[in-house]
């Protein structure tokens, strides 16, 4: 399962909702046609972005109501004015104050009507292809469907405080609903298929210009997600459905009180008895949408960390076995031999690592762990001449502060580190985010993904996420200007210097 490709390669992590655009939020439009030319014309092999679910509280890609379904705010809304569904001047509600942050309330408030319009101006609901897309989709789509229905019709309300025949799933109650709720759950069907024709054609792009895209799947559902609600028989669930323990992260140097993530957490004991049959089908479906998979929180395949329901820190969680490399075993004789990067990073145990080298997956390596002493693991693997060629180098990720951002805020003795390992005394600090971007590119590293705002040099105004915290995050855009022909050479002359660059065609 190792990572196979021979040449060294480079990408660079934007996710879709940070792209340029007309409508509040980055989508599958000529503005992500356009980032795929600039990404081939600068030398990048991939592109890497976060998951493409529906976002709920919070605006998370990692909490999402489906690990199947697609957001429908990444619908490009140009594309459905083209096909007469839509006009421009419907679509004006949704021309932001700001072009460089997502809003999120206007979405949310405004997009669904839009889509319903568009749904009724558009195709037939009779359409074959359509059809097709619900009859092959139907093992996951109906739940989803009915879900956001009746989330809906309840006020948006979790489906842990649905009424109790609803939140069971008594036989009855669901064959009411689908049949009072039928043009919603209809609406939702088409939403999906939309989303999905989409993306089909943006990636059929991305792979004429010798892009490969990699994804993202989160270890945990949301716990308000169709998942759950559709599947508690997969989770650590009482009687009644509810959590008797939920996911999170112990205490570190980031946090005194851990991370309480709240995701109900998988029986693995009723898993292996299945042949993880529902794992397999999720992993499945994220390869109909990436080519390679970066798997979230891979150590809790080793050991996860359960906190008691109801806790309000992750203080007195404790860790449980996961199913080890016999899960990975399973996704080989399934799914055959696939493309996936193993998020490792935190407090790595020794059986983390050997799991990591037994399943031949590279893992992560961010080079701001090795100066950084708040970091729980070992400095010494992050600094680049130890990478091993089967690894991944960053120099941040979603999680991390921006490069410049970083530099500003660490410690004077940790920056002395910084440019001793640079051999550099004279950059000035508001420029060292250039230099150590080269340092992770010329690590040994055979993929090296840098995120924009780092090869952008910008502060942490434009932070992606602060873990554990909810209100200011998933919010940056690129503003069109900013990917400029200037930014295009710097990131091809870096690329060509350390051996990455690919040339188009």
């Amino acid at each position: 399962m190792e990572y196979h490709e021979k040449r060294r390669e480079s990408g660079v992590l934007l996710p879709v909702f940070s792209l340029p655009g007309p409508y509040g939020i980055g989508c599958f439009s000529r503005y992500a046609r356009q980032w795929l030319d600039f990404l081939a014309a600068a030398g990048q092999s991939c592109w890497q972005i976060l998951p493409l679910g529906p976002t709920g509280y919070g605006d998370s890609p990692y909490q999402s109501f489906s690990t199947f379904a697609g957001n429908p705010y990444f619908i490009d809304l140009e594309e459905l004015i083209r096909r007469g569904a839509l006009t421009p001047q419907d679509c004006e509600c949704l021309t932001p104050d700001n072009a460089s942050r997502v809003d999120y309330k206007t979405l949310y408030e405004k997009r669904p009507p839009l889509l319903r319009r568009a749904f009724a101006n558009g195709d037939s609901p009779h359409d074959p292809d359509f059809l097709r897309f619900c009859a092959e989709n139907a093992r996951w789509l109906d739940d989803y469907a009915l879900f956001m229905a009746l989330k809906n019709d309840s006020g948006g309300k979790p489906w842990t405080e649905w009424p109790e025949a609803l939140r069971l799933r008594r036989h009855d109650a669901l064959e009411r609903v689908r049949t009072e709720l039928s043009g919603e759950i209809a609406f939702h069907k088409r939403a999906q298929y939309e989303f999905f024709r989409q993306w089909d054609a943006l990636r059929e792009y991305a792979h004429g210009r010798g892009i490969r895209i990699i994804g993202d799947i989160p270890i945990y559902v949301a716990m308000d997600s169709a998942d759950a609600w559709a599947n508690p028989e997969l989770f650590q669930l009482d009687a009644e459905n509810r959590p008797t323990a939920v996911a999170g992260c112990p205490p570190d140097g980031f946090s005194a009180v851990g991370q309480l993530w709240g995701n109900p957490l998988y029986r693995w004991d009723y898993h292996k008895e299945t042949g993880y049959r529902w794992w397999m089908e999720r992993l499945k479906a994220a390869f109909r949408l990436y080519d390679v998979l970066r798997i979230d929180h891979f150590r809790g395949f080793d050991e996860y960390y359960a906190i008691p329901y109801g806790e309000t820190t992750a203080i007195h969680g404790e860790w449980r076995p996961g199913p080890g490399l016999d899960f990975f075993r399973a996704m080989e004789r399934n799914l055959g031999r696939r493309e996936v990067i193993a998020e490792d990073l935190g407090y790595v145990t020794e059986s983390v690592r050997r799991l990591v080298r037994d399943s031949g997956f590279p893992g992560m390596k961010v080079l701001q762990f090795a100066f950084d002493s708040r970091d729980t693991g070992s400095a010494a693997d992050y600094l680049p001449h130890n990478y091993p060629t089967n690894s991944v180098a960053y120099t941040g990720t979603h999680d991390n502060e921006t490069a410049a951002g970083w530099l500003r805020n660490i410690k004077p003795e940790e920056l002395r580190q910084v440019r001793e390992y640079l051999c550099d005394d004279y950059t000035p600090d508001a420029e060292l985010s250039r230099p150590f971007v080269s340092l992770a590119m010329g690590s040994p590293a055979r993929l090296c993904v840098i995120p924009l705002q780092d090869y952008m040099g910008l502060d942490n105004s434009c932070r992606m996420n602060r873990p554990s915290s909810v209100g200011e995050n998933w919010l940056w855009r690129v503003r069109e200007d900013a990917l400029s022909d200037s930014l295009r050479r710097n990131i091809a002359d870096v690329t060509r210097r350390y051996g990455r660059f690919q040339e188009i065609g």
